[in-house]
């Protein structure tokens, strides 16, 4: 069984044949697969800073696995060990009242409040008026921004809006 997986996998050997690297691909599927439902699945289902590094780090370990640059074993183990670090921190920040949450999820930033534009906060967020007025349209309205109770960058990157009542 040993020589078996190591002639597949191409354990030992510097280099791999293009069906050694195929199959490596299909195990780092598998066990990538089973290492994010151990995981958490909001990992890839937000995309807060927090989980975009982690996207970025799990697939380049990966990646070693697939091409033979590190050892197949305790790649996926490093893979493994991202993810349970993953999810410790959102639960800590889940549970924290020390503004660790904020720290590593980061905070929603307000753009418009009462139909006044917040120069500052879009600045230093780096959204433009053209940016808001997208983020207006796609709401599903035309309203312009003194229409708008709130407005807010939102952790993932999104800009939601609150449009004042009819009747004010």
């Amino acid at each position: 069984m040993g020589e078996t997986f190591e002639l597949v996998f191409g354990i030992h050997d510097n280099t791999l044949t293009w069906w050694q690297m195929s199959a490596r691909a299909v195990g780092v599927f598998i066990a990538a697969l089973l290492i994010i439902r151990v995981g958490n699945h909001r990992i890839f289902g937000k995309n807060s800073a927090f989980d975009i590094v982690l996207g970025i780090i799990y697939g380049s370990i990966l990646s070693r696995a697939i091409t033979g640059n590190a050892p197949f074993w305790p790649t996926i183990a490093a893979a493994f060990t991202l993810v349970m670090l993953h999810k410790l921190l959102a639960t800590f920040a889940f549970h924290s009242d020390f503004g660790i949450g904020d720290f590593i999820k980061g905070r929603p930033k307000a753009l418009v409040k009462d139909g006044k534009l917040q120069k500052e906060a879009m600045e230093e967020s780096s959204v433009t008026k053209n940016d808001l007025k997208e983020a207006i349209r796609s709401s599903g309205s035309y309203a312009g921004v003194d229409d708008i109770k709130y407005a807010y960058l939102e952790r993932s990157g999104k800009i939601s809006v609150v449009l004042k009542d009819q009747e004010e």
